[in-house]
């Protein structure tokens, strides 16, 4: 067997998916406990592992050039969560008539302790955990299947952030189509910057900080 059917092992795509799934109806049943991104993490990793991909490999790696990656993943979460809060929240608003559902963070309104407690878990479970399991993993693993080229990733792109999406089913239409579009667009730097796990993760990072923050000030819409 070739490194190319290794790496592919197609085999082994239809228990991927089946886990996932599993994992999925596992967290809408309750029996998950705070965050399905650690069980999404473990099938990656194994996959990965018997793929003979590591990490480094999906980009989890500081290049030489990675002051230019952070300036680029700061900026571009800076300017995701202005066009979320700005543009996409309203519109999706307008359209549908009502904002995410983000009750479950009622309790972060002028809340340090709490507000302290998110931003860590965002930073260990979204921007590192989603990003590693859904830009590192799910992008590349999609995007081998679908052929080769720009065509490959942009389906990829369209298949894997819709899942993303429906991850935040908690939230409501609204919310999932919010997280598919986010979504998108950390997989498209991810791409950008040579598939390198550093921006988005910076990004991903500090668009939900911010969004922690607005909420612990009760600037939020529909939270509080």
């Amino acid at each position: 067997m070739n490194d190319a059917n290794i790496r592919l092992r197609p085999g082994l795509l239809p228990v991927e998916l089946a886990l996932v799934a599993l994992i999925y109806w596992a967290d809408e049943q309750g029996w998950i406990p705070l965050s399905k991104t650690p069980f999404l993490l473990l099938v990656g990793w194994a996959s990965m592992r018997l793929r003979g991909i590591s990490w480094r490999d999906a980009g989890l790696a500081l290049p030489a050039h990675w002051r230019r990656l952070a300036a680029i993943g700061v900026g571009a979460g800076i300017a995701m969560w202005l066009l979320e809060f700005f543009v996409t929240m309203p519109l999706l608003h307008r359209l549908l008539g009502y904002w995410p559902d983000l009750t479950v963070f009622n309790g972060l309104v002028g809340s340090m302790k709490l507000l302290l407690i998110y931003l860590a878990l965002n930073w260990v479970l979204a921007a590192f955990g989603e990003e590693m399991v859904w830009r590192g993993w799910a992008l590349p693993r999609v995007a081998q299947f679908c052929g080769s080229g720009m065509r490959a990733w942009v389906i990829a792109l369209v298949v894997v952030n819709v899942a993303f999406g429906l991850a935040h089913l908690y939230q409501g239409p609204s919310g999932v189509i919010q997280a598919t579009i986010g979504g998108v667009l950390l997989g498209i730097l991810y791409v950008a910057t040579g598939r390198n796990l550093l921006a988005p993760i910076l990004a991903h990072g500090i668009g939900n900080s911010i969004d922690f923050t607005v909420m612990y000030l009760g600037l939020y819409p529909g939270v509080g």
